[in-house]
């Protein structure tokens, strides 16, 4: 069986144009979302519970499908833990052949790639902020509870274990504010 999937997008908002292409295939039936949100994928879910082994998803475009490299690879592994395929018209792009089954090891690579390309990024900007002698990392924030302890200790009327008692505020967390 065949499942066409189409969802709205800028250049194509009736979806016309992506039933002109899904109806060359053809397909057994067809999955519409009613909104171009990426997010929201009612039809999709429901196209990827209703696929069984041997069935193939077609899709006129992959970003039809995926709103990110992420996502198109839990599609994909979906897909395969069901033996179903996914045919993507525009990319011609097949996982019932074997290059379409070598685009599935591609597409992972791809986001281990993105992954590292993040990863290495954020640290490199994280080291070169601390060189700048900037604080990196997410702001503290004053809770009520840590103003209350500083004002406990401020006013040198209590001891640190009767702060934490009541403030749950602990002697390292206190000193670490008020090193600011």
């Amino acid at each position: 069986m065949k499942i066409g999937y189409m969802r709205p997008y800028q250049e194509d908002a009736d979806c016309k144009e992506q039933t002109r292409l899904l109806q060359a295939v053809p397909c057994d039936f067809y999955m519409i979302e009613e909104h171009a949100s990426a997010k929201r994928r009612t039809a999709l879910d429901s196209a990827l519970l209703q696929l069984q082994e041997g069935d193939t998803l077609v899709v006129a475009k992959l970003f039809v499908l995926a709103d990110s490299t992420r996502h198109l690879i839990e599609v994909l592994d979906d897909l395969d833990q069901k033996g179903a395929y996914l045919f993507s018209i525009g990319e011609e792009i097949d996982t019932q052949i074997a290059a379409g089954r070598q685009f599935r090891a591609n597409a992972h690579s791809l986001l281990n790639l993105q992954q590292d390309i993040v990863r290495e990024n954020t640290i490199r900007g994280m080291y070169e902020a601390k060189q700048r002698g900037a604080k990196v990392g997410r702001p503290r924030k004053l809770d009520d509870n840590v103003k209350k302890a500083i004002q406990m200790y401020e006013s040198k009327q209590y001891s640190l274990a009767q702060i934490k008692e009541q403030t749950g505020i602990s002697k390292t967390t206190l000193y670490r504010y008020l090193e600011n």
